[in-house]
């Protein structure tokens, strides 16, 4: 199946050579263009693209404004951002809205066909992937009977495989990490998770402390899971840089950490800059990790 484009350029010139580098070169089909963000949203949502290649600084609605718009309206596709500025705030932002890859005018064929074709090689693993799952998913509901037949895992065998992907198995922290998904799994039902002290001071008492240690215990329980999780994204984010189309780079970057925390972890360790004290985001790690330790514990129901 042939990758679908849409091109958001206020500059009629640019949309050409984009459109001719895209169909010139085999990477896809533009289905779609528009010279400003207002008029892009609409062709965009009308035409449904699976990749929008979208200018940063356009007159009526900039892309960054643009792409949030649209992804408030459900569309699912991916962004590419090309603009002559340099601005690492304004990249940043673009990151944060969703974009995933850059290009920086003005347009050169390579480095376009090289930034698209690695777009293209992430699709084709995506589609892949839901095709495997979707797969997966028939063949257990064919095997219900049989499948009801055999001993559920715990939660600590299906966090195992899952912390050993991404780098942390033996970390003191993962311990911590365990504790907390063992006790979600029994106390709470629900799809949020407390707040974060609340947990940290539930591990503490599972040590066996004194009440008076709780809170100071507790503390340490955060310490030991933050750098853990940093330890985690610092793999993945290795991972992402040898190979930015690995199905484990493509399944825990997204879901487990924030984009930029990624994207500024991936430059740290490229361009041998001091590492940054450990930015991390717990809450979301941890839900993520709750919702993936449910998910895989009903499907085996």
């Amino acid at each position: 199946m042939m990758l679908s484009f849409g091109i958001v350029d206020d500059d009629a010139v640019s949309r050409l050579m984009l459109q001719r580098i895209i169909e010139n070169g085999g990477l896809g089909e533009v289905v779609g263009t528009a010279d400003s963000g207002s008029e892009g949203e609409k062709i965009l949502l009308e035409t449904t693209p699976d990749v929008v290649v979208i200018d940063l600084l356009m007159p009526d609605q900039d892309g960054i404004e643009t792409i949030i718009r649209l992804k408030e309206r459900g569309f699912q596709g991916k962004y590419v951002m090309i603009s002559q500025i340099e601005n690492k705030e304004m990249i940043g932002k673009a990151y944060q809205a969703g974009v995933e890859f850059y290009i920086q005018k003005p347009i050169n064929k390579i480095e376009v066909e090289a930034v698209l074709s690695k777009v293209h090689e992430q699709w084709k693993i995506s589609r892949y992937l839901q095709e495997i799952q979707e797969s997966l998913t028939k063949l257990s509901l064919l095997h219900t009977g049989s499948e009801s037949m055999r001993k559920k895992r715990g939660v600590r065998e299906i966090l195992q495989p899952i912390l050993m992907d991404i780098g942390i198995v033996g970390d003191s922290g993962s311990r911590d990490v365990m504790d907390i998904m063992e006790h979600l799994v029994r106390h709470h039902k629900g799809e949020g998770i407390p707040p974060l002290k609340e947990l940290y001071e539930t591990v503490a008492r599972c040590h066996k402390v004194n009440e008076a240690d709780v809170e100071k215990e507790g503390k340490a329980v955060e310490q030991r899971i933050r750098r853990t999780i940093s330890t985690a994204l610092t793999h993945i984010a290795s991972i992402g840089l040898t190979d930015y189309g690995n199905p484990k780079f493509e399944h825990y970057a997204p879901l487990y950490f924030e984009f930029q925390d990624v994207r500024m972890k991936m430059k740290e360790i490229d361009e041998n800059w001091k590492p940054e004290k450990g930015k991390v985001n717990v809450k979301k790690f941890l839900q993520v990790l709750y919702l993936e330790v449910t998910d895989k514990m009903r499907s085996e129901h």
